[in-house]
């Protein structure tokens, strides 16, 4: 069964197209107007595994908010579509990534419900990266399009850069272990991970 899944998003603000491959072998084909997108969104294919295309352009003479947020929500919508009714997946993740001086925690449920809890939270007035406030909403927009719960905190990081960078790693990780297919349900006939039948 392919798992595969497609999204677009064209507004006056960004025009977004995503495809994705559950069942992948890392590739990425990503071209954004916003360089440190790129490189999330490619490593984010190298640990989850998966294949993707991601074709981005928006509003960046404003500034990056409109084109991350919506490429998360295309994102999130795409992988959606890709893991069906979740029959047979593993559904839970959890990972812990070192990357250099940081270290970044994620768990992760596909049961169906949206929710994210992202840490730390950067006060929007101290001022910094714009990173420190575009990573969570990254976050929080990906889980509720995909109808994932995500728990994700970095520790210990030392810049902005490895803050985010552990982040999405850990995050890739942790989704690469939910939506892999269970083996022990292999050829289950009730194979949907819920005591309730249903993940939708």
């Amino acid at each position: 069964m392919s798992r595969t899944g497609a999204a677009e998003r064209s507004t006056t603000e960004t025009q977004i197209r995503v495809s994705i491959d559950l069942d992948g072998a890392g590739r990425a084909t990503i071209e954004t107007p916003i360089g440190f997108l790129d490189h999330l969104l490619t490593l984010f294919a190298r640990h989850a595994l998966v294949d993707l295309e991601v074709r981005a352009a928006g509003d960046v003479h404003i500034d990056e908010h409109h084109t991350v947020e919506d490429t998360a929500l295309v994102l999130g919508r795409a992988i959606d579509e890709a893991l069906g009714d979740r029959t047979g997946v593993r559904r839970y993740g959890d990972v812990r990534l070192p990357m250099d001086e940081a270290l970044a925690l994620c768990a992760i449920d596909l049961g169906g419900r949206s929710y994210a809890d992202v840490e730390p939270r950067p006060d929007p007035l101290a001022g910094g990266s714009p990173w420190l406030e575009l990573w969570p909403h990254f976050v929080e927009t990906l889980a509720r399009e995909s109808r994932a719960a995500i728990h994700l905190e970095v520790l210990k990081a030392a810049s902005v850069h490895h803050l985010v960078e552990a982040g999405a790693k850990s995050l890739a990780r942790a989704l690469r272990q939910a939506w892999e297919p269970d083996p022990r349900l292999a050829g289950v006939e009730d194979a949907v991970p819920s005591s309730k039948g249903t993940l939708r």
